[in-house]
C-alpha cells in the first residue's frame, strides 16, 4: 500500500521532471520555428528542421508514462529510471532506461543486489503518480518498517486490458529479457521463445537500446524491422515512439522491394516452392534463355539492304559477353558490340569494296586489301547501325534489356518459358503451379524472386548518369547567365555610388558554386531513403516470426545486412509454413556457419497458466513434441468448450464479447470458415487486414500469429490440426493467444468452405 507522504513525496519529483520536459519542449519548438525562417543552403536547413521535428517528436511521445522507477542505492543516492534522460544544469533529473546505471532496475535481486537497497515501480496516470510498488532488495540497508513488495508492477501490467496496439515493457522488463535487450549488437542473435515470452517486445526495446548505445553507427545507416504482415506492424507501431525511437523502418516481406506492395494470397504450395532457394537456379536459367542467338538466319533490312545474322556470327559475341561475368544488363554492351561489328562488316563489305585494288596497272600499290575504308569509317557505320531502330529491335529480341518485373513476368506467363528454366529444377508438375495470370497481382513470396532477379540482371544506369550530366549542364549555364547578367549590371554603377561599393555576387562566387546552391535536394530520414533504395545496406536487421520465412527470403535480408549483425526471433514450435526448417542451424548455417548465438526466453507472462496447461493436453501426441514455457502466472478461470451450430456460436461469442469490457476479442477460426463465420457473425472486424483497436476482430492463423487479447475463441480446433501439415504448430498459436480467457467452439454441423 503506498503511504501518502510516499505519494507525495514522488508527486513533488515528478512534477519537477515533467517542469524540465516542458522547457525542453519549448526550446526545440523556438529553435525549429527559427530554422524554419532561416534562409540559406536548402538541404542544410530541412536538414536542421528534421532534426529539431523529431526532437519534439520524442519529447510528445514520451509524455505518458515518462517516469517508472526509482532505484535506492546503498551509498544514499537515488535514480529516477524513464523513457528518456533529462537533465538540469548537469545533475540528471532522470536516467534514460537504456544506460548503464538504470541497468540495476532490471536485473538487482536479493542475492545480487548491484548496491540496490530498494527498486521502486512508479505507476502514474497522466501526470498524476496513482501507487507505489518497493521491492526490498537489501534488508539490511532498507529503512525500518520497509515492507517487501514483489512482482506488483508485472501483474498489474500482464492484468491491464488490451488496447489493440502492443504497449511497450520498458517498466517490467524482466532478468532474461534485459540480458538479450542489451546483448552486443555484432553478429546474428536467435531470440528463441513460446507464447507469451515477451519476444517481439524484447526485440522492440532491443532495438530501442541498440539505437541509444551505437547511434553514431545506427543512426545513418538504420535499423529494419520485418513483421508477418501488416496487420501485426500495426500492432507494435506504437511501441518504439513511446521510446523515444521513431526512425527504425518497419516492413513485411512483401514491401522489401521498391515501389511493389505484395499483399496477394496464394495457394501455400505456390508460396514454399517460390520460397526455395532451387529458385535461384531457376532465374539463373530464366535470364539465360534470354540470351539468344537466331535459330535461323535473322534478316535485317538497313538502307534497301538486306543484313543477315546468323547463330554462328552471335554466339561469339554471346560467349564473350557471358564470360564477363556481368549481370546481363551490364553485360549486353559487350554482345551489342559483337553484333554490330558483324553488321558492320558487312556494310563495308558491300560499299567499300574495289575492284580494281589489285590491278597490276594501277597507281596505287600500297593497297593490300580489297576494301577501301577505314577504321573511322566502319566506326562511323557501327555508330549510324546503332541508332537504326530497326537493328536495335533486332538486337533487343536477342539479348533484351530487361527490369525484374519483366522477367518474372515473362516466366510466369509466357508459354514454354517456365518449362525451359525448370528443366532439371523443378518437376513439371511443380512448375506448372507458378503460372500467373495477365495482370495479377505480386504475392510477398514474389519479392525475394524480384530481388534475386534484379542482381541477376543488374541496372543498366547509363541514361540516368547520361540525363544526371544534361541537368548539370542545364543548371550551370543558367548560373553563369546569373552570374553575367549580375556582372553587366554592376559596369552601368556609377564610381561614387555607395552601393558601388556592396561585392556583387560574380564577385564572390563562380558559376559551379551558383550551381550547386541552385540545386534542389531533397530531405530524407534514412528509414524513408532505406525504403526507396533496393541496394540500401542497414546497420542492423531484426526479424520476428523468424520461423515463416523461406531460404529466398533470407537471402534477401542477407543481402540487405552484409554485415550480419542482426537479430532473429521466433519460435519453431510455432511455425505453419510449408517446409519449415527444423532447426535454426538450418537457416543460419549457409550465411553465417556456427557463427550465431541463442538465447531462450523459457517464461511465459502472457498466457495464463489454466490455458497453458489445457494447451499442452490438446498437443500430447503431437509429433514432433512441442515444448511449451513456464506460465508465471494464474487467473483461476479454466477453458471452456461448446459443441453447436453457428446460432450457438453467435451467442457464445455475444456473451464474451459483453464479459471482456474494455479490452478485447477474437475469434480464430481455420481459412476454409472465415467466410461463413464472417456472416454468422457481423460484429465481428475481418478481412486481409483487420483493425486490431475494435473490440472484436475474426482472424486466421496466420493472422494472430505474433497478437494477443484479453479472450479468445477458437473455432473448429480439429479443422485446425488437420488442415495442413503443420496443423499442431497452428493451433498451438491459436490457443495461446489470450491474456485472460479461453473458449474452445466446435461447428457440429458441416460449413461450406467454398
Amino acid at each position: 500500500m503506498s503511504s501518502l507522504s510516499s505519494l507525495a513525496e514522488e508527486q513533488s519529483c515528478l512534477g519537477v521532471i515533467y517542469g524540465r520536459l516542458d522547457e525542453l519542449r519549448e526550446q526545440v519548438r523556438g529553435r525549429l520555428a527559427e530554422a524554419r525562417l532561416r534562409a540559406g543552403e536548402l538541404f542544410q536547413r530541412d536538414a536542421t528542421i528534421y532534426a529539431y521535428a523529431e526532437r519534439l517528436a520524442q519529447y510528445e511521445a514520451v509524455e505518458e508514462g515518462l517516469c517508472f522507477g526509482r532505484l535506492d542505492l546503498r551509498d544514499g543516492g537515488r535514480l529516477h529510471i524513464g523513457r528518456i534522460g533529462i537533465h538540469d544544469t548537469g545533475e540528471p533529473l532522470l536516467v534514460d532506461w537504456r544506460a548503464p546505471a538504470a541497468r540495476p532496475f532490471y536485473v538487482a535481486t536479493a542475492i545480487s543486489p548491484f548496491g540496490v537497497t530498494v527498486r521502486r515501480h512508479i505507476r502514474t496516470k497522466g501526470r498524476t503518480v496513482v501507487a507505489l510498488d518497493d521491492e526490498i532488495l537489501d534488508l539490511d540497508a532498507a529503512s525500518p518498517g520497509a515492507s517487501i513488495v514483489g512482482e506488483a508492477a508485472l501483474i498489474a501490467a500482464l492484468s491491464a486490458n488490451r488496447t489493440g496496439r502492443m504497449r511497450d515493457i520498458v517498466e517490467t522488463i524482466q532478468a532474461e529479457q534485459d540480458r538479450v535487450i542489451r546483448a552486443e549488437a555484432g553478429g546474428v542473435l536467435v531470440v528463441q521463445g513460446g507464447p507469451g515470452t515477451g519476444k517481439t517486445a524484447v526485440a522492440l526495446h532491443r532495438a530501442a537500446y541498440l539505437l541509444y548505445t551505437y547511434r553514431e553507427q545506427l543512426s545513418a545507416r538504420g535499423v529494419l524491422i520485418v513483421g508477418p504482415n501488416a496487420t501485426f506492424l500495426r500492432y507494435i507501431s506504437q511501441v518504439l515512439p513511446s521510446l523515444a525511437e521513431t526512425g527504425v523502418l518497419l516492413a513485411t516481406m512483401g514491401d522489401l522491394y521498391p515501389g511493389i506492395t505484395a499483399r496477394h494470397a496464394e495457394a501455400p504450395e505456390v508460396t514454399e516452392i517460390k520460397g526455395r532457394a532451387v529458385m535461384t537456379g531457376l532465374l539463373a536459367a530464366a535470364v539465360r534463355d534470354r540470351q539468344r542467338v537466331p535459330a535461323q538466319p535473322l534478316e535485317i533490312e538497313v538502307d534497301r539492304n538486306v543484313l543477315r545474322l546468323t547463330a554462328g556470327d552471335c554466339e561469339p559475341a554471346r560467349r564473350r559477353a557471358r564470360d564477363s561475368g556481368l549481370p546481363h544488363n551490364l553485360a549486353r554492351p559487350i554482345f551489342v558490340a559483337g553484333v554490330l561489328d558483324v553488321l558492320a562488316a558487312q556494310v563495308a563489305d558491300r560499299i567499300g569494296d574495289d575492284p580494281f585494288w589489285d590491278d597490276p596497272l594501277g597507281e596505287d600499290d600500297a593497297l593490300t586489301s580489297p576494301n577501301l575504308l577505314g577504321e573511322s569509317d566502319r566506326a562511323d557505320i557501327r555508330g549510324d547501325l546503332a541508332a537504326d531502330p530497326v537493328v536495335t529491335a533486332a538486337i533487343d529480341s536477342l539479348w533484351p534489356v530487361l527490369t525484374p518485373a519483366e522477367l518474372l513476368i515473362d516466366l510466369y506467363g509466357v508459354a514454354g518459358a517456365l518449362e525451359s528454366a525448370a528443366s532439371g529444377l523443378l518437376p513439371a508438375a511443380e512448375a506448372v503451379l507458378l503460372r500467373r495470370a495477365p495482370g495479377e497481382d505480386w504475392a510477398p513470396a514474389d519479392v525475394p524472386l524480384l530481388d534475386e532477379a534484379a542482381e541477376l540482371l543488374g541496372e543498366d544506369n547509363r541514361a540516368a548518369h547520361a540525363a544526371a550530366v544534361r541537368e548539370r549542364g542545364r543548371r550551370l549555364a543558367y548560373a553563369q547567365g546569373v552570374l553575367d547578367i549580375t556582372a553587366g549590371s554592376k559596369a552601368y554603377e556609377l564610381e561614387d555610388d555607395d552601393e558601388a561599393a556592396i561585392p556583387n555576387i560574380a564577385d564572390i562566387m563562380q558559376a559551379d558554386m551558383l550551381a550547386e546552391h541552385l540545386e534542389e535536394r531533397e530531405f530524407r530520414t534514412a528509414a524513408e531513403r532505406a525504403a526507396a533504395d533496393r541496394n540500401w545496406v542497414f546497420g542492423h536487421v531484426i526479424v520476428d516470426e523468424a520461423q515463416e520465412l523461406s531460404p529466398m527470403a533470407w537471402r534477401l535480408l542477407m543481402r540487405r545486412c552484409p554485415s550480419r549483425s542482426m537479430t532473429v526471433v521466433g519460435d519453431l514450435d510455432q511455425s505453419g509454413a510449408l517446409g519449415a526448417p527444423a532447426s535454426w542451424a538450418d537457416v543460419l548455417s549457409p550465411y553465417v556457419a556456427d557463427r550465431w548465438r541463442l538465447a531462450e526466453l523459457t517464461v511465459s507472462y502472457r498466457t495464463p497458466a489454466e490455458i497453458m496447461d489445457y494447451t499442452e493436453r490438446a498437443l500430447a501426441d503431437a509429433d514432433p513434441p512441442i515444448v511449451a514455457p513456464k506460465p508465471v502466472r494464474s487467473t483461476g478461470v479454466e477453458p471452456w468448450e461448446a459443441t453447436g451450430t453457428l446460432t450457438a456460436l453467435a451467442s457464445c461469442v455475444a456473451r464474451e464479447i459483453a464479459s471482456v469490457d474494455d479490452g478485447r476479442l477474437a475469434v480464430i477460426a481455420p481459412d476454409g470458415l472465415v467466410p461463413a463465420l464472417a456472416t454468422a457473425l457481423p460484429a465481428l472486424t475481418t478481412g486481409p487486414s483487420p483493425d486490431l483497436e475494435d473490440r472484436a476482430v475474426l482472424l486466421t492463423v496466420a493472422q494472430a500469429k505474433g497478437l494477443e487479447f484479453d479472450t479468445v475463441v477458437v473455432v473448429d480446433p480439429a479443422r485446425i490440426l488437420t488442415g495442413s501439415p503443420r496443423g499442431a504448430n497452428d493451433l498451438y498459436v491459436a490457443l495461446t493467444r489470450p491474456t485472460r480467457r479461453l473458449g474452445v467452439f466446435t461447428v457440429k454441423v458441416d460449413v461450406d468452405e467454398s
